[in-house]
């Protein structure tokens, strides 16, 4: 069975998938011209090992219609052939029924103009998405369903207006989701180039932009976007400007880019695609600056990317010491390798003074729990059925954030937590440090790229902000009251006090200076969850899992949304932990 399967079976049965090394610093490889079609060409010809799913290409027009769809279903159906997954491309909205939808790991909206959906048909999408289905939407996917709120959330922005058809170049901003992991930091392509009437980075993780002073007509300036990807109510979707022009659609570049959303939607490869916003770049496009070798072997470095070769040694940013600090970064391995992304330790030159006085995050697959890929190598293990849910082969990117808050240390893998640590030892301290990557021996290949860091201010990092749940409706405290005893419920998101939360350290949600409190310390099913004042009982306490959901290690039960519901003024209540949408929360970044 394959990944999406499992998700959709109880709601079906209710409803019927670069080289790169520094000599004592960084060696410089020369690499092929970014973005050339040969570049292009070689990476989309391998196919993709992966199990049969099922897609189903949507085309169906109430608007302008673009002589490309035939073009476009052509090219779906041939990396169909070559990438193991049937597609079924239609214009009949009666595919859109609940039973018909279960069958399929995910649907592409190619091109669709206008309303293309009644009232039950956009039901039957809704809780397809919301019962884990995959969505990518191409080009005028976005000029689609107006008056459909929903559909504007799942497709991250609509269209507004666009110039004539023009080179331009888009800048690449991530390179590890398997949609963009084939292009170079830019890529010139023609096409027509799409203005949106909103923003979507606020809400979506962008894969790439447009740089507006590569071509005329641009409209939303400095920043925007032209490719993105988002977890949508329990879903997944992808969304990409391009493929107006019949060309694209033979354009090898374009058709991997295709291939990676419509994996990454149908749960076949993984990536981090919550918003990001914030960060400065370590390790991009612009060379090695404030990175220093330490002990033997080296990194090479070629196509902005770092590969490791030799060791044991350390490449490590010496221009800084971080204290509170959100670190993220690529990494890939060549097959069963061996490296590890180090934190927290002095500036030195001798790389066993990481070893000794910070901590590594592993990067080793086989190894022993507490020492293999997402462990704090020798301390603690990382979740490992989250771990192995998360993560991607070898020859495939993944991303690690790495979040340090005081002595705290959690390691998510493409956007889910797997590891949560509490520094206990006096020797060492996660409080300030240097941060460097690991070249660990001969034949241990493993290759990094976009080393970026956001600091969160202060030793320990208060995250401020909403909380959202289901329906996108936000965790708020009825009637902006700071009683004892007051029902906090869900409601239209509105960016009062009331909604205002902090994540503590201590596990704490905290608003109106107090905080998110289980009454009388209860644990059963159906009990209220209120605002009380903090007083570090256990009934304060709220981890979030690796599925988003937030659990009181106390009661062992989770925060849910009474009746499954996102109506203004839902309960919230403790309740036995499940996958519902109703227990999952998006905390604030």
């Amino acid at each position: 069975m394959n990944r999406h399967h499992r998700y959709l079976a109880t709601w079906a049965a209710g409803a019927l998938l670069a080289t790169a090394a520094l000599p004592s610093a960084v060696s410089a490889a020369a690499g092929p011209e970014l973005g050339t079609p040969a570049v292009a060409a070689s990476s989309a010809a391998v196919a993709v090992d992966d199990p049969a799913y099922d897609v189903l290409v949507f085309s169906r027009t109430a608007g302008f219609r673009h002589s490309s769809i035939d073009e476009g279903v052509t090219a779906l159906r041939e990396l169909g052939k070559a990438n193991n997954f049937t597609v079924t491309a239609t214009e009949d909205a009666a595919a859109f029924n609940s039973a018909n939808l279960a069958g399929y790991e995910a649907v592409v909206f190619l091109s669709t103009t206008g309303d293309v959906l009644n009232a039950a048909q956009q039901t039957a999408f809704e809780g397809y998405i919301e019962a884990g289905g995959g969505y990518v939407g191409i080009h005028a996917a976005a000029d689609t369903e107006y008056d459909w709120s929903w559909y504007g959330g799942l497709a991250g922005a609509l269209f507004r207006s666009h110039p004539a058809i023009q080179p331009a170049t888009v800048e690449v901003e991530d390179r590890a989701h398997d949609a963009t992991a084939h292009l170079g930091p830019t890529w010139q392509r023609t096409d027509e180039w799409y203005d949106y009437r909103t923003n979507p980075r606020t809400t979506a993780h962008v894969l790439a932009s447009l740089d507006e002073s590569t071509y005329s007509g641009g409209a939303m300036g400095d920043d925007h976007p032209i490719a993105w990807c988002k977890d949508y109510r329990g879903g997944r979707a992808f969304y990409t400007g391009g493929g107006h022009t019949e060309d694209s659609y033979t354009d090898p570049s374009f058709r991997r880019h295709l291939l990676g959303g419509i994996r990454w939607a149908a749960r076949l490869a993984e990536a981090d695609c919550r918003p990001e916003t914030g960060y400065t770049t370590l390790y991009g496009t612009s060379g090695t600056s404030g990175w220093k070798q330490a002990g033997p072997g080296s990194f090479t470095e070629s196509d902005s990317t770092l590969t490791s070769q030799g060791g044991l040694g350390l490449f490590w940013y010496q221009a800084k010491e971080y204290k509170a600090y959100s670190l993220k970064l690529d990494w890939r391995q060549a097959g069963d390798d061996n490296s590890g992304v180090f934190v927290g330790f002095p500036a030195s030159d001798d790389p066993q003074s990481a070893i000794t006085k910070g901590y590594e995050i592993q990067i080793d697959a086989t190894d022993t729990p507490e020492r293999t890929t997402g462990s704090v190598y020798g301390s603690a293990s990382a979740d490992l059925a989250a771990r192995d849910a998360a993560l991607n082969p070898p020859g495939e990117w993944n991303t690690y954030e790495i979040r340090v808050e005081g002595e705290r240390l959690q390691v998510f893998l493409n956007g889910r937590k797997i590891n949560d640590f509490t520094n206990t030892d006096p020797a060492r301290s996660l409080q300030q440090g240097h941060i460097g990557l690991q070249n660990h021996s001969n034949g241990d290949d493993v290759s990094f790229r976009n080393v970026r860091i956001k600091e969160l201010g202060g030793t320990t990092g208060p995250r401020e902000g909403a909380v959202t749940g289901i329906g996108a409706k936000c965790l708020d405290v009825a009637g902006g009251s700071s009683d004892n005893g007051t029902q906090v419920q869900l409601w239209t998101c509105n960016r009062t006090a009331a909604q205002r939360w902090t994540v503590g350290t201590d596990d704490t949600l905290r608003a109106l200076g107090k905080c998110l409190d289980i009454s009388g310390g209860g644990s059963a099913d159906g009990t209220k969850v209120q605002l009380y004042g903090c007083n570090n009982s256990g009934a304060q306490k709220w981890v979030q899992q690796a599925n988003d959901t937030l659990r009181n290690p106390q009661s062992g039960k989770c925060l849910d949304a009474s009746g499954a519901s996102s109506a203004d003024g839902t309960k919230l209540q403790l309740w036995t932990c499940n996958t519902g949408a109703n227990q999952r929360w998006v905390l604030p970044g």
